[in-house]
């Protein structure tokens, strides 16, 4: 069976990173409707942020001159029970995301493509800190003794740097 190549990875990523926005909003809509607007908050800037990871690949893309396909997504899933099915189902998907771009930067690497490895290293380091946000969030809803107490920690505390890098690529379009 043929790997894919480094090229067929990102333009992939690009649909998980419009499809992981999408997601986002979804549980952002939940959260409001939870009357939990700092949770709501959050999860709103978060779709942002991955909307502008994948205009970032796009930039990239076009900047390279490779063929460019934006791709429709899947279905999202709009209804939980819990606080903590949210969150957990973000971090199973930042864990899914770094799987791919790590796989991203392998293939990159298999092909002897140094602008596509130096590319995926600025997502390596943002996923670290998607994981570590994620973490966080589900592990102070599971101690959190109610609601209000999770609403507060997001208001008091910074978690995750809200999608502002200087270091980060250019996105097409230009970043939200």
């Amino acid at each position: 069976m043929r790997k894919a190549s480094f090229n067929e990875l990102l333009s992939t990523q690009v649909g998980n990173e419009f499809s992981a926005s999408q997601q986002y909003i979804a549980v952002a809509t939940w959260f409001a409707n939870q009357d939990l607007p700092q949770l709501a908050k959050y999860f709103y800037r978060q779709s942002v942020e991955e909307r502008n990871h994948a205009m970032m690949m796009v930039q990239y893309m076009l900047d390279r001159d490779l063929p460019v396909n934006i791709p429709g997504i899947p279905a999202v899933r709009n209804d939980f029970t819990s606080v903590t099915e949210p969150l957990a189902l973000a971090l199973k998907q930042e864990k899914e995301v770094t799987k791919n771009i790590e796989d991203m930067f392998r293939a990159a690497r298999a092909e002897d493509d140094a602008l596509g490895e130096q590319f995926m290293l600025w997502f390596l380091k943002e996923q670290v800190e998607e994981v570590a946000s994620m973490t966080t969030l589900l592990n102070i809803a599971q101690r959190a003794d109610n609601l209000f107490d999770i609403e507060n920690f997001i208001a008091r505390e910074t978690v995750g740097d809200s999608g502002h890098d200087s270091s980060a690529p250019e996105a097409a379009g230009g970043t939200l």
